[in-house]
């Protein structure tokens, strides 16, 4: 069931996923842009961090991943491993840097791992032969279906997938092939719940659901979502455990209205 809760904590490896999975041990997974997050969350014990291309929605203030660069990923993932000691480290691949050539990218995973410091990949799609390559090179990869933002234009917005017979027969094939590619995980975001089980007692590596129900073998969420920091609430199936934005306006409040009345600082916070 993956490390020994009595050894040294060590960190999290591609193989204890699969362990999980054959012990029936759930996992979670949670997104990470920056240092002091991917600390916070090492030491809530998260085995998985994904630096996501969501890092432009929830950080860089833009709408949809399509615009996220290469070097904006490789400069997450520096911060983000560097905050880091136990948990395994995936950062997305692109868009862009993968759906021209499949040398495109092998390029641009091996500079994720090499001076971004990720321990693994994630790329959208049915990409059998990047991964079929990168599993040769050494690099391990986790697939992505599904709803695959990066394909919002072209899948007509952010809408659920597999809800037809011959949408739901895709997904499987599609599933099965990067399992059989070599891939390590798979995740599967806005799927019905039915056919993410399906799926996930399907193939045998780790499912990851997000929107996809509970049958899957691990679940991810974007952390702003999580923590309540998107305007909005963020999508419908994602839970708030906290509400850190109302304790961050409250606190700038209490700081303003200090610095207004000359409250702050005082004595004690004064050289």
């Amino acid at each position: 069931m993956g490390p020994d809760p009595a050894a040294p904590p060590r960190r999290t490896r591609v193989h204890d996923l699969a362990a999980w999975k054959r012990a029936g041990q759930r996992f979670a997974m949670l997104t990470a842009y920056d240092a002091p997050t991917a600390r916070l969350l090492d030491a809530a014990g998260v085995p998985v961090l994904l630096v996501g291309d969501s890092v432009a929605d929830a950080v860089l203030g833009r709408h949809g991943t399509v615009g996220v660069t290469l070097e904006e990923m490789l400069h997450h993932a520096r911060a983000v491993t560097r905050g880091t000691e136990h948990a395994l480290v995936v950062a997305d691949l692109p868009f862009g840097s993968y759906q021209v050539t499949v040398e495109d990218g092998m390029r641009a995973a091996v500079r994720l791992l090499g001076e971004g410091g990720a321990h693994a990949v994630k790329a959208e799609g049915p990409a059998v032969q990047l991964c079929t390559r990168l599993v040769e090179a050494g690099v391990p990869f986790m697939g992505h279906l599904g709803l695959t933002p990066q394909s919002v234009h072209q899948l007509g917005g952010y809408r659920m997938q597999g809800r037809t017979a011959a949408t739901a027969d895709r997904l499987r094939d599609q599933a099965r092939a990067l399992a059989d590619a070599g891939a390590f995980a798979i995740v599967l975001e806005a799927v019905p719940a039915d056919l993410a089980r399906e799926i996930a007692a399907a193939v045998p590596v780790p499912v990851i659901g997000i929107g996809a129900g509970a049958g899957c073998d691990a679940q991810v969420l974007v952390t702003h979502d999580l923590l309540g920091l998107t305007p909005g609430g963020g999508p419908g199936f994602a839970q708030a455990y906290a509400d850190v934005g109302a304790v961050i306006v409250e606190a700038a409040q209490r700081f303003r209205e200090d610095v207004r009345t000359g409250a702050f600082p005082d004595g004690e916070h004064s050289r």
